[in-house]
């Protein structure tokens, strides 16, 4: 068990969980968390004897059925009732990768010996977690606000054998894979469906995705920035400290510095300039890629927060003798701070668009839509529009998912985040910068060719070197739609340090 990560009440950081998941650590409970699961569950089954008094969710119905109480003879069926009709979600199947983050962040939500749960459930997603067991989770159907109630319930299913997984590369039946591992479906004891079900883990699985991405994506800004600044034959003098220091917003200072390191050495950078000014695409880089930065921070402090909580309901309280619902599972935070990300993200591609629409103008000496024979060649005409597209489909899905509400079961639940919503469009907002920033990559490269026998700096011409391994130069048209493909894979498939994208 040495190389397992061991899973305790300490904070679990966005670091970690990179690791955790890219690098297919496998985990375990920690003997502080183990003690707390089963003083908490002990705790509840004396309770339940003690007091026939109703408590909401253990010995009564869910959401509006608040009261009416259920006899005690009833209660494991009560839990697998709930975890069966929750299970309504539809659309398409969530990746692989963010139901692994989902069944890590379940795991450490109930870790802290909040929710009543037995020790067996689990070390069964544990268990889960550690063999690539992955339930199939659907994209749609979490208003997020009882917690991520349909998407949670298909985490869960695989426990009692019911529902389906993905099992090396399959989609199998929960039955069969638990028939394959010799385990017996859990019997869910009182509040175990509801503990297992009630949480925000769908949307802090997309979070924490999502924001690995972005801390990525805008490390590969600046840096891609950086190499058009240079195609462009920017000026440096934008990005010079001083200039930052009377304006210190620490993404902003952060960017300039970035991009005085990656261009350092440049013969481009370093020419005699023609010119006094450059576009704001070129000259605002650290603004613009600044402010995104330090919404960045605010969002990951969000979700770190998140990801160390409790958030199921009711939530027990063992040395305090209480069991109180609440409304920890209300995704509102999580829905803010998405919105917010989405908007950031959204400007990288608005600028990155800019800067190639700027370098296939014909300025600056380069030729017109940066091929030979402009008007025989529509060279990299339609790449910027292609961007342009998206740069539209970004703002349309960066429009704020959580001013909106909708009542639901049956008035109880009369506001509810609509996080899930706001997750799943900035995944689909994030694979959105990646595409527009290769589209940039690809211009800015080609774009360098003419500049030739004049070079960027060391750093950026072996990471152009790289690039140019898998996208040659374009000298006549030709089907740009493989071109493309290959950038994004490429931009898709660069290992960055943890400590390169996070500081």
């Amino acid at each position: 068990m040495m190389n397992h990560h061991e899973i305790t009440t300490n904070t679990l950081s966005l670091e970690t969980i990179n690791t955790l998941i890219f690098e297919n650590v496998k985990i375990k409970l920690s003997e502080e968390v183990i003690t707390n699961i089963v003083n908490c569950r002990n705790y509840l089954d004396e309770k339940i004897k003690a007091n026939d008094n109703p408590i909401y969710g253990i010995n009564t119905g869910f959401g509006s059925l608040y009261n009416v109480k259920i006899d005690s003879n009833n209660l494991r069926k009560l839990q697998e009732n709930l975890m069966l009709s929750h299970a309504c979600g539809t659309g398409d199947v969530v990746s692989n990768d963010i139901v692994k983050i989902m069944l890590l962040l379940k795991i450490k939500s109930l870790c802290y010996g909040r929710s009543g749960v037995q020790l067996e459930t689990v070390n069964r997603l544990v268990d889960f977690y550690n063999n690539d067991i992955f339930p199939v989770v659907y994209e749609q159907g979490s208003l997020g606000a009882s917690g991520d109630l349909a998407p949670l319930a298909h985490l869960s299913l695989p426990l009692i054998g019911e529902g389906e997984v993905w099992y090396k590369g399959e989609v199998q039946s929960s039955k069969l894979i638990l028939e394959k591992f010799n385990w017996e479906p859990i019997q869910l004891k009182s509040k175990e469906g509801l503990a297992l079900l009630n949480g925000t883990q769908f949307m802090s699985a997309h979070g924490v995705y999502v924001l690995l991405k972005s801390y990525k994506l805008s490390y590969l800004a600046d840096l891609i920035g950086s190499l058009s600044l240079d195609a462009y034959d920017g000026r440096i003098e934008p990005f010079d400290e001083l200039v930052h220091i009377v304006r210190p917003h620490n993404g902003q200072l952060k960017t300039a510095e970035r991009v005085r390191t990656f261009l350092e050495g440049s013969q481009l950078i370093n020419q005699k300039k023609q010119h006094v000014q450059d576009p704001y695409s070129f000259r605002c880089i650290p603004q613009v890629h600044g402010a995104t930065k330090d919404t960045l921070e605010f969002v990951k402090k969000t979700f770190t927060t998140e990801i160390n909580s409790v958030t199921d309901n009711p939530n027990i309280f063992v040395n305090e003798d209480k069991i109180i619902s609440g409304g920890n599972f209300h995704g509102q935070p999580l829905a803010l701070a998405f919105d917010y990300l989405k908007i950031a993200m959204s400007e990288l591609s608005n600028i990155s668009e800019r800067r190639t629409f700027q370098l296939v103008s014909g300025l600056r000496n380069l030729p017109t839509f940066l091929v030979d024979n402009p008007g025989l060649n529509s060279g990299f005409m339609i790449p910027q529009y292609t961007a342009a597209s998206i740069v539209s489909s970004n703002k349309q899905l960066a429009t704020p998912a959580s001013i909106d509400s909708i009542v639901s079961s049956n008035g109880q639940e009369d506001h509810v985040s609509m996080g899930a919503n706001a997750a799943t469009q900035a995944l689909r907002l994030i694979y959105n910068v990646e595409r527009v920033l290769a589209i940039e990559l690809y211009n800015a490269s080609q774009a360098l060719f003419f500049r030739e026998p004049l070079k960027t700096s060391g750093f950026l011409n072996s990471f152009l070197e790289s690039y140019r391994k898998e996208v040659s130069m374009v000298h006549e048209d030709r089907f740009m739609h493989e071109d493309i493909d290959c950038t994004i894979k490429f931009i898709k498939g660069l290992s960055v340090d943890n400590e390169v994208i996070f500081n």
